[in-house]
């Protein structure tokens, strides 16, 4: 069948981007479902930076590639092995496949699934090869097993998670890499608990996240560090019991805490998480979530590292294992422990992805939808 999505056939565009445009809607072929593979129709997809990473050459990715990574929508047609989805469904969409059989698989880390990350790196879904054709006939790359900037998709099963019919599609598109990443950082990676002490540097989708996630479960204290005052009082309004500015949160995590248990990078910058290195406390843990640049290197002081007992983690996904911790966040979110709707700060059609991508890289956006559908 004929789909519409938006195309990178090059990284590195000049901004503005509504001016250089380096994604382009283009007609696409897409293939019927493989035998472990459904064919979704997007109703909502987040605009992530993971997203703009791609497109501006930080993360390296096979082109021509259709991107969008967060999305959620409704089945259309289900692969013959494929028994516990059908026509009709709501899904979120997970942005690692997993194979259910390597050993991080066996071990419940579907998060770091190998053939699942191998597929992702190839451009290809997870049962090999690429379902989607440019009008010439050429294959268009996959993004991270998804790509929702698209009317619709082919995707493994493995990376849909299913989900009540009343859940809203853009709140639900958001479980699927924002509220993975952030929440399951706090719960699963960390595991925090009530009364901890929590510092989250990085206030976009997965930062905010990460503050609701401490809120949730209890956190004594929780500082939100960000240069953007809007982002800021976003955060106070998901549980942040102190604010602060990149220069100013040495001095204030050093008053209300301490010293942090818990320190989490959400920006992807070596030189911020030096910082958040700095600002975990005596046997505390900086967690990183954040994806830096591949060339970027970590410098930090080595002695505290023993003689504070201090620790450094990275967080992939959160650790999440979808098919158990989406529902259970969206259980949070009914009950409003989890208020995820408030990460979302617009709406587009996708033919305005490129303005998104503006909007986005100004530091102004958290969370825009794009509604293929309109």
């Amino acid at each position: 069948m004929k789909i519409r999505g938006a195309v990178l056939t090059a990284a590195g565009a000049e901004q503005p981007y509504a001016t250089s445009q380096p994604l382009g809607i283009q007609e696409l072929h897409i293939d019927d479902p493989r035998p472990s593979e459904v064919l979704v129709r997007v109703e909502a997809a987040g605009v992530c930076h993971s997203d703009l990473s791609v497109v501006n050459g930080d993360r390296v990715r096979p082109l021509p590639m259709l991107l969008g990574h967060e999305a959620a929508g409704v089945v259309k047609a289900v692969g013959s092995e494929v028994s516990d989805l059908k026509p009709g469904d709501h899904v979120v969409m997970a942005y690692v496949p997993s194979c259910g059989e390597c050993p991080f698989c066996l071990a419940d880390q579907p998060a770091l699934c190998t053939p699942g990350a191998a597929a992702n790196g190839a451009g290809e879904l997870l049962a090999g090869g690429r379902r989607l054709a440019d009008a010439a006939g050429q294959p268009v790359n996959h993004h991270l097993g998804v790509s929702g900037f698209s009317d619709y998709a082919v995707i493994d099963r493995s990376s849909l998670v299913r989900v009540d019919d009343d859940i809203p599609f853009d709140v639900a598109a958001l479980f699927g890499c924002a509220m993975s990443t952030g929440f399951g950082a706090v719960t699963r990676t960390a595991g925090v608990q009530a009364g901890d002490t929590v510092v989250v540097i990085g206030l976009g989708g997965v930062g905010l996240s990460a503050v609701m996630a401490a809120a949730a479960v209890g956190a004594s204290v929780i500082v939100a560090v960000d240069p953007v005052q809007e982002k800021r009082e976003r955060a106070r309004e998901m549980g942040a019991t102190h604010l602060a500015t990149p220069d100013d949160a040495a001095q204030l995590v050093a008053d209300v805490t301490g010293g942090a248990r818990w320190v989490f990078e959400a920006v992807g910058s070596a030189a911020v998480l030096a910082q958040a290195v700095a600002l975990t406390g005596r046997g505390g843990t900086t967690v990183a979530i954040g994806l830096p640049h591949p060339s970027a290197t970590l410098t930090i002081p080595a002695l505290p590292i023993v003689a504070e007992s201090k620790t450094i983690t990275g967080s992939y996904m959160g650790s999440t294992r979808p098919q158990i911790d989406i529902p259970a966040m969206i259980e949070l979110w009914r009950d409003g422990n989890l208020p995820v709707e408030r990460l979302i700060s617009g709406y587009r059609p996708l033919h305005e992805i490129n303005e998104a991508l503006d909007e986005l890289a100004s530091g102004a956006a958290i969370r825009q939808i794009i509604t293929p559908q309109r």
